[in-house]
């Protein structure tokens, strides 16, 4: 849909490819009550790594999963993920530091269409994050978050950088950059809570990134969501949420005299409703402006349905 539209901001965080493949393996081990832990195998950094918290109330791909961003380093995804290790460390109770060294590949359904075999077709990229987690012991945290989880005035906050040693192409130039990297930022915070002890409120996350404009077509991203958690009075988990993604493209890709590019902005409005445990039925309706960084406009109606198990 995103390609059909011309669109910047995926519309959906779902992949749109066929994934009847092994995603992930790792072997782990953790010491010091968790306050340590190694992880080796095959996994996706993005799976951990500049994912949003607040991912399962949104559809939007920036907001809905990982920051698009992240694949201007080539920092892998599922499904077709590479080999990896990953170090992970709790120096205080509502803090935590990691970091990944992830093979890098930047053709992976095709050089490994099983996932069965590890495989290496690239440089290391590497990928570092700190996080404060107020309300919530930092050894257990995981993404992506629901609501039960994380009841109370709880957030995360965190500070993360990629960075790929590889050569890069400039646009107009010959010669070839060596390195390209990203850092970005994530705040997901409880604003509200009809009761201290309950999910029942008003949750919010904003994300920033940025990476060289010289060398990056889509070099920053903003977004920012809201979600009410339980709002109406039916018994079962659900949730309304409104989104905001903002992508533009950098003028150092523009040929000579050529107009400017717009930012494109995208806006979400949706609804979640989950009548049993592990099914999830979610209506939607999205909003673009400036499409592409042009001056067009889309709407994009529609529902995910998702049954997990």
């Amino acid at each position: 849909m995103g390609s059909y539209l011309g669109l910047l901001a995926n519309p959906t965080s779902l992949a749109s490819a066929n994934e009847f493949r092994l995603d992930s393996w790792w072997f782990q081990k953790q010491w010091l009550k968790r306050r340590l832990s190694l992880r080796l195998g095959q996994f996706a950094g993005d799976d951990t790594f500049g994912n949003q918290e607040f991912g399962n109330s949104f559809i939007f791909e920036p907001l809905g999963g990982p920051t698009e961003n992240l694949s201007n380093t080539f920092e892998s995804f599922d499904p077709p993920s590479t080999p990896a290790l990953e170090i992970r460390v709790v120096p205080a109770p509502h803090c935590y530091i990691k970091s990944a060294v992830l093979s890098v590949d930047r053709m992976p359904y095709s050089n490994n269409q099983t996932g069965a075999v590890p495989q290496f077709h690239g440089p290391p990229v590497s990928v570092s994050e700190i996080a404060y987690t107020p309300g919530r012991d930092a050894s257990v945290i995981a993404q992506p978050d629901n609501t039960a989880s994380r009841k109370g005035y709880s957030g995360v906050y965190r500070v993360g950088a990629s960075y790929n040693p590889a050569h890069f192409t400039i646009p107009f130039r010959a010669v070839p950059r060596s390195g390209n990297y990203l850092v970005y930022a994530i705040a997901s915070q409880a604003l509200w809570r009809s009761d201290p002890l309950s999910d029942k409120g008003l949750d919010a996350t904003l994300t920033y990134d940025w990476s060289p404009p010289a060398v990056n077509l889509g070099y920053t991203e903003l977004t920012a969501g809201v979600r009410y958690n339980q709002p109406f009075p039916i018994p079962f988990h659900n949730t309304v949420s409104l989104g905001y993604v903002r992508s533009p493209q950098s003028s150092s890709f523009l040929a000579k005299n050529a107009p400017a590019w717009k930012a494109e902005h995208g806006v979400e409005f949706n609804t979640l409703l989950s009548p049993y445990k592990n099914l999830q039925i979610q209506p939607l309706v999205q909003y673009y402006a400036n499409t592409g960084g042009g001056s067009h406009r889309a709407v994009i109606l529609g529902f995910r349905f998702q049954v997990e198990y």
